[in-house]
């Protein structure tokens, strides 16, 4: 198998070829394509008509068969009676020589019974598939037609009669020279299984990739972030002990996810190292310390009392995970998200500079905590907005929280002067002004990571069948996009999704593994894909992705966050210990805007009203005790307020002051009186009043906070019934009463004279 010769940046169908002008030292380039030459290239997959008795198989298609050429009617999606399944394809890359070994199984779905067939491999007619959008064309086809190639001579196997859902295993070996691979590449493989007659009774596609020894490609200079995050699931609200505070968690989930066989301890695992950018929530590395420390499971997810939960059982659990990660990214690029990883693309059009504070703030506490869970130094600059959609707004947004660098899809963010057109792969960092960097990755291979292993045409698949097709087309996507400008450097960056499946993560691994082995893949570290960016832009023409707006946080949520958040400071004012209790709940408010609710709206809101109901609960359980009427004895006397503190702390932030509505009968002494209150407890306040006739004065107690002197709570209302006034008192109340209408008197008499 022989090297082809060169090429020179193929970015568009057959035919059409784009020469680059390279960058320098670095041979990036340096400006845009000088020439395009374009041809229009027809492509033909049909199929014949059916034969006498295919109607038994409604969907079923007479293959072309070697030699005969496939009629020109063309059909865009069959059914077939049976399902094919590649399960193993080894070598995953070929070279020379050596055999081609193939596995899988047919199944027999129509319901019907099938009669004896034989199973046959294809490889495309083209050749090397020149271009990315040519592999997608390739995964589109379900009609067997010309463009599938000839099945190779002598390879096939035989399938028995198969019974209605019954399944059978196959195994193809053929000699990698029969192939008729002509040089690296990506070649389309088909697995049909057809009668004699040449009726299709099932197919199955994939790709084939080949890179033999010898072959000077420059490679890809792949960047790979590792993201470790997870959704919420600690409460804003905690258990005090005598001497510390017990976190509430509304689920036990994190507890099964981080032990063995667990989603984020097998991501750990298979990171370890790994040439990857560990890309980390420190929301999550503080929910996990929390749970090693000791922690409790509310019973009713979102309560409001800290006492109606369990003792968790995760902590061991979570002390172990936390180990085994801060051993996988030692002398690894680390980066700390945000905090709570927050929803960029929402806050930007609906948060205010309320929400971007308390952000802000968050995120400082959550890089000192990744720092000292994990012995690290992570970077904690860089935003990840949704989908890697940027435009001007979550640009500026950004810049505000103090975050320098934006992972962007190239379809949203890209350079000035592009390396390849067609949208073709050229990755890295790109300035876009006001000291924002964007880097710029590979969307195709994002969408692939995010579907996963999911069956393909939204047929259910077995693991093994699903992780070989993810494999494969990797491997195809990473390989075609050296083939495009197959001697320039050039950068690739994969970002998979948030919470990236463990299963999709070691198809990944392993396809990374294989083409680094092959040679046409390269690791590089996170800061040296950021190294001279080129000036670029954000792309705003084609505006925010519809469906990614449809899933942002709603308004009214953020709304929400930001009145809880004034909350939470009056809240403050009046503990002894403000910091225990606002720690919590403004970790929980940042929580109430986390990514991770896109796609569970019912769940975000959930959450957020978890924590409006615990801000509720706890003013209002520094309250007056409300009280009827109290006896007032004698001219001067003492009345007691009660002030209840249901808090779990002290209270020492309020003063009380009562007031009279008929003064000249009765009146404080105390313009306000300081209240003290231990954790839990009532405290009976008492005020001095003074009492100058006696029949009943209603007054009206209120709480006020002590650092602004702004009310607390609702004010209370009762009645001084005062009995006993001394005759001398009395007097002098009527003697003042008499003195006040004489001077009345005289000015009136006074002013009708002038």
């Amino acid at each position: 198998m022989a090297p082809r010769p060169e090429r020179r940046g193929r970015t568009g169908g057959a035919g059409v070829e784009v020469t680059a002008v390279l960058r320098g030292a670095h041979g990036r380039a340096a400006g845009v394509a000088v020439a395009v030459l374009a041809a229009l290239v027809t492509v033909l997959s049909s199929a014949v008509a059916l034969p006498t008795g295919a109607e038994q198989f409604p969907g079923a298609e007479r293959s072309p068969g070697p030699g005969r050429p496939a009629g020109s009617r063309s059909v865009s999606r069959v059914s077939y009676p049976t399902s094919v399944e590649l399960e193993s394809l080894n070598p995953s890359v070929v070279r020379q020589g050596g055999e081609l070994r193939i596995s899988g199984t047919v199944t027999n779905t129509s319901g019907r019974r099938i009669g004896a067939g034989r199973l046959g491999v294809r490889i495309g007619a083209q050749g090397a598939i020149d271009t990315r959008g040519g592999l997608a064309a390739v995964a589109g086809r379900t009609v067997l037609g010309r463009a599938d190639g000839p099945s190779v001579p002598d390879r096939t196997a035989g399938v028995a009669a198969l019974a209605p859902g019954a399944a059978h295993r196959f195994r193809l070996t053929v000699p990698v020279p029969d192939l008729g691979l002509d040089g690296p590449g990506a070649f389309a493989l088909t697995v049909d299984l057809s009668r004699e007659d040449g009726t299709v009774l099932g197919l199955t596609r994939d790709y084939l990739c080949a890179y033999p020894d010898g072959t000077g490609l420059e490679p890809l200079h792949t960047t790979v972030l590792w993201p470790v995050t997870d959704v919420p699931h600690m409460e804003a609200l905690t258990q005090r002990t005598s001497d510390r505070a017990l976190p509430v968690f509304r689920d036990d989930a994190l507890r099964s996810s981080l032990g063995p066989g667990g989603r984020l301890r097998r991501l750990v695992e298979a990171g370890r190292d790994q040439p990857v950018t560990w890309v980390i929530d420190p929301d999550l590395i503080v929910q996990a310390q929390a749970m090693a420390d000791g922690y409790r499971v509310a019973r009713t997810p979102g309560g409001t009392d800290p006492q109606d939960a369990t003792e968790g059982e995760g902590g061991d659990t979570a002390a172990d995970w936390l180990a085994a990660l801060r051993k996988a990214v030692h002398g690894r690029d680390v980066i700390a998200l945000p905090y709570a990883d927050p929803d960029l693309a929402s806050l930007a059009r609906g948060g205010d500079e309320s929400l971007a504070g308390l952000l802000r703030r968050s995120s400082r506490a959550g890089r000192t905590a990744v720092d000292r869970a994990l012995d690290t130094r992570a970077r904690a600059d860089v935003a990840w907005p949704a989908g890697g959609a940027v435009d001007g707004a979550i640009a500026a947004y950004t810049r505000r929280l103090g975050l320098s660098t934006v992972l962007a899809s190239g379809g949203t963010v890209g350079p000035s002067a592009a390396l390849v057109g067609g949208g073709a792969t050229d990755d890295g960092a790109v300035a876009l002004g006001g000291g924002t960097t964007a880097l710029t990755y590979d969307t195709t291979i994002a969408a692939l990571l995010s579907q996963g292993l999911q069956g393909s045409h939204g047929r259910s698949a077995s693991g093994a069948a699903a992780g070989l097709r993810l494999r494969q087309r990797l491997l195809a996507e990473t390989l075609t996009a050296v083939r495009e400008l197959p001697y320039a450097r050039r950068d690739l960056v994969v970002v998979p999704p948030r919470r990236m499946p463990a299963a999709t993560a070691d198809v990944l691994l392993g396809a990374l593994a294989d083409g680094q082995k092959a040679g046409w893949l390269e690791p590089t570290r996170f800061e040296v894909a950021l190294r001279e960016p080129e000036p670029g832009e954000v792309r705003t023409y084609d505006g925010y992705p519809v469906g990614l707006r449809a899933s942002e946080l709603p308004p009214a949520r953020l709304a929400a966050v930001a009145r809880d958040r004034r909350r939470l400071r009056a809240l403050a004012k009046v503990l002894s210990d403000a910091r225990a209790t606002t720690a919590s709940v403004r970790a929980a408010m940042a929580r109430s805007l986390s990514t991770a609710w896109r796609g569970d709206a019912p769940g975000g809101d959930a959450y957020q009203r978890g924590v409006a109901r615990y801000l509720t609960a706890s003013m209002g359980s520094v309250r007056l005790v409300p009280k009827a009427k109290v006896v007032v004895a004698g001219g001067t006397a003492v009345i007691p307020v009660t002030v209840d503190n249901g808090l779990q702390q002290d209270l020492t932030g309020v003063e009380l002051r009562v007031l009279s509505s008929r003064p000249e009968r009765l009146s404080t002494l105390d313009r306000s009186v300081r209240v003290r209150a231990d954790r839990a407890v009532s405290r009976t306040v008492r005020v001095r009043v003074s009492a100058y006739a006696n029949g009943p004065v209603r007054l009206t107690a209120r709480l006020h906070t002590t650092a602004d002197g702004r009310p607390w709570g609702e004010p209370m209302t009762f009645t001084a019934d005062v009995r006993s006034v001394p005759s001398g008192a009395i007097a002098f109340v009527g003697g003042g009463v008499l003195l006040i209408v004489l001077a009345a008197t005289v000015r009136l008499r006074r002013a009708r004279r002038t």
